[in-house]
């Protein structure tokens, strides 16, 4: 009975995030491909996924660093998306929110829950 309880509280509560889910994106990875006629093999950008439903969620850091020159303010940048979505380090994510397209790279292990889960961003610099 209890055990029943809480399976039905973790559905309310995935529910409840995937409702702000307000974003897609598209998940890219470099793949291999050897070119039959010329035998040279070259890597590739190929879409994994195609429009999955996420929300961008953005926080800066506290106060601006720096010297009396230069103030650096840190911004973080986390994606939040269902649990079974499995998403290779390296690979590229375009992300539509609001109107706005982004490209990012992955800069963390994601945080896997059984409601969802959270990946730290940052802007994409290209692959590694």
């Amino acid at each position: 009975m209890i055990a029943d309880a809480i399976r039905q509280a973790q559905k309310m509560h995935r529910a409840a995030i995937e409702a702000t889910y307000d974003g897609s994106c598209n998940i890219y990875i470099r793949e291999s491909k050897r070119d039959p006629e010329t035998g040279v093999t070259s890597l590739e950008e190929v879409c994994k996924m195609e429009n999955q439903l996420c929300h961008l969620s953005f926080s800066s850091s506290g106060a601006a660093e720096g010297t009396d020159t230069i103030a650096k303010v840190t911004q973080v940048i986390k994606l939040f998306l269902t649990p079974e979505i499995v998403i290779a380090p390296g690979s590229k994510i375009e992300v539509t929110q609001h109107g706005r397209t982004e490209v990012y790279g992955q800069s963390g292990k994601a945080a896997v829950y059984s409601s969802h889960q959270e990946i730290l961003l940052e802007l994409w610099k290209g692959y590694a």
